[in-house]
C-alpha cells in the first residue's frame, strides 16, 4: 500500500490554523454545511445563559431579573455576551434610579404628612382659640346686657316705688286730712 506523504499537509495546517486558504474558492460546501446556523445558536445561547447563571450566583442579577433576561435571550434579543453585559448594567443603573426616586417620593410624602399634620393642628387650635374668644366676648356683651337691664330695672323699680309711695302718701295724707277734718268736724 502507498502512504501519501504529508509533508506538504504539515506545512498547510499552520497556515489554515490561522485562517489562511478558506477563502471562497477553496470552499467546497454550502455555509450551512460548514457552519449550521443551529450550532452557532446553541453555542451563543449557551454562552448568555451560562452567563446568566454566573450572575445570579454572584447576586448581581435576582431571580426576576435572571428570568426575564433569560427569556429575551430566548427571543434572540442580545447578539453576544458583551450586548448582554451592557443590557444588565443599563437595567440595574435604571433599577437604583427608581429605587432612589421611590425612596425621595417617599420622604416628601411623609414630610408632606407631618405638615398637614401641623397645619390642621394649628387650625384647630386657632378655632378654638376664636370660639373661645367669641364665647368669652358673647358672655361678657350677655353679661353687660343683663347688668344694664337690671340697672334699668333698678331704675324704673325706684321710679315706680316713688310714684306708688307719692299716690299712698297722698291717700294717707288725704286719709289723715280726712280722718283730720272729720276729727276737727267731730270737736
Amino acid at each position: 500500500p502507498f502512504v501519501h506523504p504529508r509533508s506538504r499537509a504539515r506545512r498547510r495546517a499552520p497556515a489554515k490554523r490561522k485562517g489562511r486558504t478558506s477563502g471562497v474558492e477553496k470552499r467546497k460546501g454550502t455555509r450551512e454545511a460548514r457552519l449550521s446556523t443551529k450550532t452557532l445558536w446553541m453555542r451563543r445561547q449557551r454562552v448568555l445563559r451560562n452567563l446568566l447563571r454566573k450572575y445570579r450566583a454572584q447576586k448581581k442579577i435576582d431571580k426576576h431579573m435572571y428570568h426575564e433576561l433569560y427569556m429575551k435571550s430566548k427571543g434572540n434579543m442580545f447578539k453576544n455576551k458583551r450586548v448582554l453585559i451592557e443590557f444588565i448594567h443599563k437595567e440595574r443603573n435604571e433599577q437604583k434610579l427608581q429605587r432612589k426616586l421611590a425612596a425621595q417620593a417617599e420622604a416628601r410624602r411623609a414630610k408632606n404628612k407631618i405638615v398637614r399634620a401641623r397645619r390642621s393642628a394649628r387650625a384647630a387650635e386657632k378655632l378654638k382659640e376664636s370660639t373661645a374668644a367669641a364665647s368669652a366676648a358673647r358672655k361678657a356683651a350677655l353679661a353687660e346686657k343683663r347688668a344694664a337691664d337690671a340697672t334699668t330695672k333698678e331704675g324704673d323699680a325706684k321710679k315706680g316705688g316713688k310714684k306708688g309711695g307719692k299716690a299712698g302718701g297722698k291717700a294717707k295724707a288725704g286719709g289723715k286730712a280726712k280722718g283730720g277734718k272729720a276729727k276737727k268736724g267731730a270737736q
